[in-house]
């Protein structure tokens, strides 16, 4: 992506691009819902259903940090479970003159969430790509551990002697 420098919190944007992580191509689809309660119902939807999930807040609006508790409880609500792929950014980091959420302050929720973090700059293109990198690792790395559960093998005695069948 290319940065726009504008944005329009009240409208819901989708957007999809493949980029190649560890040799692998990975196609995302990213819906950016801005918190906004006008798409609640969508947004619990795609929550529901997707594999991971980035959190953003400004690190220039103190306010949009506490609004990640909300976005976080939903996303647990929603899901049904504490674990899944989530990583919080923190942006606008270059934007020094006007922060209002220190790094720490990121930090401590991200560790409150169970999550990774990173703070970024759509605008300067800081840690923008790391950011989907590191969510495509967590998806992968969910999904290789839900598969080595299902493929576990069990072994079962066929009779008295000391033959084991498994499956």
């Amino acid at each position: 992506g290319v940065y726009l420098g504008r944005y329009d919190p009240t409208i819901e944007d989708r957007f999809r691009k493949q980029i190649e992580v560890d040799g692998r191509l990975a196609a995302l689809e990213i819906l950016d819902t801005a918190g906004t309660e006008q798409f609640a119902a969508m947004r619990d939807l795609y929550m529901k259903h997707g594999d991971g999930f980035v959190i953003v807040y400004s690190v220039t609006d103190a306010r949009s940090l506490a609004e990640t508790t909300n976005i976080f409880q939903n996303l647990v609500r929603t899901r049904r479970q504490y674990h899944f792929p989530l990583i919080l950014v923190g942006n606008k980091c270059d934007d020094t003159e006007n922060r209002q959420v220190l790094l720490w302050e990121g930090e401590q929720m991200a560790a409150h969430f169970n999550s990774t973090f990173c703070e970024a700059s759509a605008k300067a293109n800081i840690h923008v790509l790391e950011i989907f990198e590191d969510i495509i690792k967590q998806i992968r790395y969910e999904e290789s551990v839900v598969l080595s559960r299902h493929n576990e093998k069990r072994w079962y005695p066929v009779n008295d002697q000391s033959s084991c069948c498994f499956m």
